[in-house]
């Protein structure tokens, strides 16, 4: 789930990272929306059953992914071409910038552990792009409690036909993975309006535009959840729900890889942490809270903490620039290279022919 968003990153630039991203954004959730009612079903042949078949299917990915995803970082390539070089020149000066650092492996090691925990409690971006996130994923995971409650308990449903109702979740979850499409031709169009080089912020429109179906759809899961009335209003609920679902899931990935794109995977690292820590936290508490508060004001809570997040993204389209430009880990442009801190590592301690070679391969970075 963390290297993902960097490996969008390395394969497509800004312009063509739309569609990608939000086929990968749709899968964290249709996956969940699609689960349920699976395994309501399965669950008749036994509960290992379930396991059997999660095995089976990850055993299948595990192995596409192994022997057919070539590799995609850019330091990698490079170092494995220049050693390629090396060997067919019997030159050692074809070399890139990270076979130049001199910081042992486990110092290089600890930065790559923390970063993710630096962006995260010392970006204001990444940290609130990844509460707003650990929310619609509480809110995913707190349904696998709601539904069987509201449908199960208070309907007199079967396991799996509760699973049925998760039908227009993913449906809505589908339905905005159809239109990224358009989404990305907007995009297109705002390139083409700055120049090629259009600010993070832009990424923000459609997640300003679709953070209000969060809510929608829970007010609507809330006060038609009633014992008495039809189940068609609990279970059509779940379609506004999933189709803002990806729509702020792709817009933040995208704003997130654009605002830190030489720092996306840990960036999405530390979104990833917060949101999975949160989504496993909810469960443990969702069927208290419903007991205490009722179907009807424990939906509507989680409604009103949708409909706050719904500010983060209009803070960021309009101090979203400002705080980029002061921030420590933002990207900067192609140009921008001199605060990394493989560069101040480089400044500081290499001699003067050792800075020599560094240019050479700066110079090799730039044109391979």
């Amino acid at each position: 789930m963390t290297l993902v968003g960097g490996t969008l990153a390395d394969l497509w630039r800004n312009e063509e990272r739309g569609v990608p991203m939000a086929a990968f954004s749709a899968a964290p959730f249709i996956g969940p929306a699609i689960g349920p009612l699976v395994g309501g079903y399965i669950s008749t042949a036994g509960w290992r059953w379930m396991y059997w078949i999660q095995l089976i299917l990850a055993g299948v990915v595990w192995f596409l992914i192994t022997f057919t995803v070539p590799e995609t970082y850019a330091p990698t390539i490079l170092a494995r071409r220049a050693k390629k070089i090396r060997k067919q020149t019997g030159d050692i000066h074809y070399v890139t910038e990270q076979e130049l650092d001199t910081r042992p492996f486990s110092e290089r090691l600890t930065v790559f552990l923390i970063r993710p925990f630096q962006l995260l409690f010392r970006e204001l971006i990444v940290f609130l792009i990844s509460v707003y996130m650990s929310v619609l994923y509480g809110l995913l995971y707190m349904f696998f409690v709601a539904y069987p409650i509201v449908f199960e308990k208070g309907k007199g449903f079967s396991p799996g036909t509760t699973g049925l109702m998760f039908i227009p979740l993913a449906v809505g979850v589908v339905l905005s993975a159809v239109c990224s499409p358009l989404v990305n031709k907007h995009y297109l169009k705002m390139v083409a309006k700055y120049n090629g080089k259009p600010p993070a912020e832009v990424r923000l429109i459609p997640m300003m535009l679709s953070c209000w179906f969060i809510p929608i759809g829970l007010f609507i899961f809330a006060w038609t959840s009633y014992p008495h009335l039809t189940w068609v209003g609990p279970c059509l609920a779940g379609l506004p729900v999933g189709f803002g679902f990806i729509f702020l899931y792709n817009a933040a990935n995208n704003y997130l890889v654009d605002s830190y794109q030489h720092q996306a995977a840990s960036a999405l690292a530390a979104k990833t942490f917060i949101r999975s820590f949160w989504g496993a936290g909810c469960v443990l508490f969702t069927e208290q809270m419903y007991e205490r508060l009722g179907d009807q004001w424990a939906t509507s809570l989680l409604a009103f903490i949708g409909l706050a997040c719904c500010g983060i993204p209009f803070l960021f389209w309009t101090f979203g620039a400002r705080i980029r430009a002061n921030a420590k880990y933002a990207y900067g442009g192609d140009d921008n290279t001199s605060d990394s801190d493989l560069e101040k590592v480089m400044t500081q301690q290499l001699p003067h022919h050792d800075m020599l070679d560094l240019e050479r391969a700066r110079s090799y970075v730039s044109n391979p």
